[in-house]
């Protein structure tokens, strides 16, 4: 009888932890697992270890946290486990050829993106805000360079006007543990076959920054709309409404003109703003220290106070 596969795995978030996920209730041998270091988080600023972690320490699996892969130590280490597969997932380090020359069978990546559409750090997110019309999950086979392997499988799902870079991820990490362990069984039986990439249809999803998710009244609703849903949870489109903090966790288009940023109208279905094309109805928004609410909630508590013809700020 054939020995299961030796894996290793290499991942840090949510998205990587269901992947693992689904290994670990395959017929392949999960033999150790790699993440990055743990970090400071939260208001307490407390040391957290990765989701792909604590999964891995709860079923009793080796964890790996090497600061860089790059130095010949951490290399023995990896060879001296033997893996017959690397398999990688939202990781968040560069892999030198060195390390993806160890396992006998290389390494694979599970890409949240239509690859080479979305390269880097921010698929999901960087869909929505561009208004693609379709996401989903790519499987490649590892190279040196940022995503650029050759396609083993890939698996598609619509992008509806209502999903949010949370929403999207949520169905993407269900996506993309079936399409991982289909290829890891055509690997294992040699009946794999490659794509290689288009390279002339490349774009980059750059890492998101929280000084991204300042809202320029400027910019035509459109935009804004898709921003808002695509910084959704995080970090958040916001604003400033006399004085403090405005987070926008969602809006419609609608027609009104105004000097940007202008309140232009409110209802009870949301808050009326002026961009620079069209306006936006702010419908779910979030003050300092507060929860998220409906517009109807904010209005009736008056927290605030909504005044017409107030310019919603920017925050510096």
């Amino acid at each position: 009888m054939t020995e299961p596969l030796r894996i290793v795995f290499a991942g840090t978030p949510t998205f990587a932890a269901e992947h693992l996920k689904a290994l670990l209730a395959s017929p392949y041998h999960v033999i150790a697992v790699y993440t990055q270091p743990d970090r400071h988080a939260g208001r307490g600023q407390k040391l957290m270890s990765s989701p792909v972690k604590q999964l891995a320490l709860k079923h009793n699996i080796p964890v790996l946290q090497p600061v860089t892969l790059h130095n010949a130590d951490a290399q023995l280490e990896l060879a001296a486990l033997m893996p017959d597969l690397l398999v990688v997932v939202a990781y968040g380090l560069i892999l030198p050829q060195a390390v993806l020359d160890i396992p006998r069978l290389g390494g694979i990546n599970s890409h949240a993106s239509l690859l080479p559409r979305w390269r880097g750090a921010a698929p999901i997110q960087r869909a929505v805000e561009a208004g693609d019309s379709e996401s989903g999950v790519t499987v490649m086979r590892m190279e040196e360079g940022l995503d650029t392997g050759p396609i083993l499988l890939k698996v598609t799902t619509p992008i509806i006007n209502k999903d949010t870079g949370g929403s999207l991820h949520d169905r993407l990490a269900k996506l993309g543990p079936p399409a991982m362990i289909q290829t890891i069984t055509s690997l294992a039986s040699n009946t794999v076959k490659h794509e290689v990439q288009d390279n002339s249809l490349v774009t980059y999803a750059h890492k998101l920054h929280k000084n991204e998710a300042c809202i320029n009244w400027n910019r035509p609703a459109v935009e804004l709309e898709r921003l808002i849903r695509a910084f959704n949870p995080w970090p958040l489109y916001h604003s400033i409404l006399n004085g403090k903090i405005l987070k926008v966790l969602d809006a419609n288009l609608v027609n009104g003109k105004g000097a940007p940023g202008e309140i232009i109208g409110t209802s009870k279905d949301g808050l009326l703003v002026a961009c620079g094309e069209q306006a936006l109805c702010l419908t779910r928004l979030q003050l300092p220290g507060g929860k998220a609410l409906s517009f109807n909630c904010i209005f009736n508590s008056r927290r605030e106070k909504i005044s017409l013809g107030t310019v919603l700020g920017v925050v510096t």
